[in-house]
């Protein structure tokens, strides 16, 4: 177990005492909570403009579905979908992040203005995506998922969760340290809902202070997930701001300091009074 304490460093340029919101833009017709939504360039670039204005203070843009059951998406059509979206995003001035598990894809993104990498594969699915990431210089977000995207929810299975996974992502930033990617480009998502049940997903939010020697910024995406339906009996994820609201609160109270959220001004409305509570305290 690393003895690493929280970073204080900045992530693509921004500060960490406070936590950060991540936008999400899906160019997606399939995503299990928007999809559709945005699928077309110009859709996406108005919600990521929106956001800023919600205050955002990255936009994560994917082109391939990582919902449960999703099937993959060819690279050539992964891009088509993402790319005029990173770009006009970036002309604009905001800090991208490219959400994809491929190197080409990141590498396109990457030279189109995008700043940060966000794999839910935690650079294990594409041998070449490290490379990319450590000869660019750009951010990365190491997310946690067992298993693979279309098979992830069948049976995962784990001894103890919060730890297992806590122990793969203090694995995958030695490989990215080895291959020249120090600690502080590098933040780490336990990967809520990517090959977990509820009881793991319960585990691993009720133990996110274990992240902490990791030392790397730590990433939380609790927005609209499936658990909080099984807790709540919401059949619609649009539904399921409050839950994504109390998980992203519970998860800034033990250390998170990114969290990726699709409903940005509830975020930040939520987080503002939060911040307030916890000065006013001080």
């Amino acid at each position: 177990m690393s003895s690493q304490t929280p970073t204080n460093e900045p992530f693509a340029g921004l500060t960490l005492e406070r936590t950060r919101i991540v936008g999400i833009i899906n160019a997606t017709p399939d995503s299990f909570s928007d999809g559709g939504e945005t699928f077309s360039a110009e859709d996406a670039i108005a919600r990521g403009r929106r956001m800023l204005a919600e205050g955002a203070d990255i936009l994560d843009v994917g082109g391939e579905s990582t919902r449960p059951g999703a099937e993959p998406v060819p690279v050539e059509e992964e891009m088509a979908r993402v790319l005029p979206v990173v770009e006009a995003l970036a002309a604009d001035g905001a800090i991208v992040s490219i959400d994809s598990r491929r190197a080409d894809v990141m590498k396109a993104a990457l030279t189109a203005g995008a700043r940060i990498t966000n794999d839910v594969t935690a650079l294990t699915h594409d041998p070449d995506s490290i490379v990319v990431v450590a000869d660019s210089g750009a951010h990365v977000i190491l997310m946690h998922m067992q298993g693979e995207p279309d098979t992830m929810q069948d049976n995962p299975r784990y001894g103890d969760a919060a730890q297992e996974v806590h122990d793969f992502l203090v694995a995958q930033i030695m490989a990215c340290e080895a291959a020249n990617i120090p600690r502080a480009r590098i933040a780490v998502d336990p990967g809520i809902g990517f090959g977990k049940n509820l009881d793991h997903n319960l585990s691993i939010l009720a133990r996110l202070d274990l992240y902490r020697d990791i030392g790397c910024a730590l990433m939380l995406g609790i927005s609209r997930k499936s658990f909080i339906s099984k807790i709540t009996g919401e059949k619609d994820p649009k539904s399921c701001v409050p839950g994504s609201l109390a998980s992203a609160l519970a998860g800034v109270s033990q250390g998170a300091r990114l969290l990726r959220v699709h409903d940005v001004a509830e975020t930040r409305q939520a987080l503002d009074v939060w911040e307030a509570i916890e000065r006013a305290g001080a």
